[in-house]
């Protein structure tokens, strides 16, 4: 997808390291050369967004790992010895605290986008793949994360979650002690925990330089779902779609520094500002609320499945709402891309939208009544959508005509314009 290389040493000293390390050759060829579609939208400008996220939360993570203590004595006051006593500690604190949120709001829009486009479809798999990793990355570190400030629901949330380990038949025990570090969740679960949170962010980090990677091999996807057939389609991404990106980047930050400023502790849980006391259970125990839609499958199976009881089928359907995920490009078999030529998916697929949003809703309510109800037709429509009417939709979908190329649709919506 590369085009040929346009990039001549202006000096000598440029010269010898291209001969030696062509990174600046490299940086031209793929980062400000790299022949992008023109049409491509702002949804598109969500990946530079969450590789600034990233950037953000390893930069602060780094420097809050410098003041806490992994202890279970100290880790509750050396989170407040951040936010009350440490040089900008407040603001550290709670860029990492908001950051998090931030994050994965633009990972489930970069996600959203991917599912209405088709970025996932050939021969795009692999790099949908691995971003699916990332996600599944994210949720592990983001957990650990959670339960390092020691409060009332980040010990509980460890020891509800980590209970699921239990529920796997044979090797399940053994796993929530190598977990834990011992019977119940203390001391060495939170130096595991921090070991972890710490180690995951980097590992995260190579494979965003593999998803880059598996991203420049095909190239972007577009609205149109065209694939690109010649240089009239693309333009460089230096300097048009970098300058689109640094104002996505822009905009994204005044809802970012606004919670950071006026409103950083109004995602997180009261709860967690009370130091942990493992004989206090509280009232009514949640995540944070980008764990909610798996939350809510997970305690909307409360019966038992044939031989299978309801806490291992619990396990089974939270664990299936991510594994069918990297089934995605092998269930839709359509071969349109775009769902803006694809008249019969998009009212299912905006009433998967609203069905997210509801599991995320259900998950933050109390397990009982009208909630489960709810949750349980919730998570059928989540496994429905991708096991049943993605392919069905494949089969019997007569798609609206697509334009020849990018640069024809780019024409006809200006004209139209």
């Amino acid at each position: 997808m590369s085009g040929n290389s346009t990039y001549t040493p202006s000096s000598g000293i440029e010269k010898w390291l291209d001969e030696r390390l062509p990174i600046i050759r490299f940086s031209k060829e793929h980062l400000m050369d790299f022949p992008t579609p023109k049409n491509l939208n702002y949804w598109w400008t969500f990946g530079a967004i969450l590789a600034f996220c990233l950037v953000v939360q390893i930069a602060t993570g780094i420097v809050l790992a410098m003041h806490f203590t992994p202890n279970v004595d100290m880790a509750f006051d050396s989170v407040e010895h951040i936010r009350r006593d440490v040089n900008f500690g407040r603001i550290i604190q709670g860029t990492h605290a908001v950051g998090a949120s931030m994050f994965f709001a633009a990972v489930y829009i970069h996600i959203f986008r991917g599912l209405y486009y088709g970025s996932y479809k050939a021969p795009r798999e692999v790099l949908w793949i691995l971003g699916v990793i990332i996600l599944v990355l994210m949720m592990a570190t983001a957990f650990m994360g959670y339960v390092l400030p020691w409060g009332q629901m980040s010990f509980w949330a460890a020891t509800v979650i980590t209970n699921i380990f239990a529920a796997i038949p044979i090797v399940g025990e053994p796993i929530l002690q190598l977990l834990r570090g011992g019977f119940a969740v203390g001391n060495p679960t939170l130096n595991r925990f921090f070991s972890l949170h710490y180690l995951l962010p980097f590992v995260i980090a190579a494979v965003v330089a593999l998803h880059i990677w598996a991203l420049h091999v095909p190239g972007n996807n577009n609205p149109t779902g065209v694939s690109v057939k010649d240089d009239r389609d693309t333009l460089p991404f230096h300097p048009y779609f970098t300058m689109k990106d640094l104002f996505a980047i822009v905009v994204f930050l005044i809802p970012f520094a606004w919670f950071v400023f006026f409103a950083p502790d109004i995602l997180g849980h009261p709860d967690n500002y009370i130091r942990a006391n493992p004989l206090v259970t509280p009232a009514h125990i949640v995540p944070e609320w980008y764990f909610l839609p798996f939350y809510a499958i997970l305690r909307a199976i409360d019966f038992n499945i044939l031989f299978i009881d309801s806490k291992l089928g619990g396990v089974i359907f939270f664990a299936g709402s991510l594994l069918i995920l990297f089934f995605v490009p092998w269930l839709d078999r359509s071969k349109v891309r775009s769902g803006s030529f694809r008249p019969l998916f998009r009212p299912f697929y905006w009433l998967f939208i609203l069905n997210f949003f509801l599991l995320m809703y259900l998950g933050a309510q109390p397990a009982e009544g009208t909630y489960v109800l709810l949750a349980k037709i919730s998570t059928a429509y989540y496994f429905i959508y991708f096991l049943v009417i993605l392919p069905l939709l494949s089969w019997i979908e007569r798609p609206a005509p697509l334009p020849a190329s990018i640069n024809e649709a780019v024409l006809a919506k200006s004209k139209s314009a």
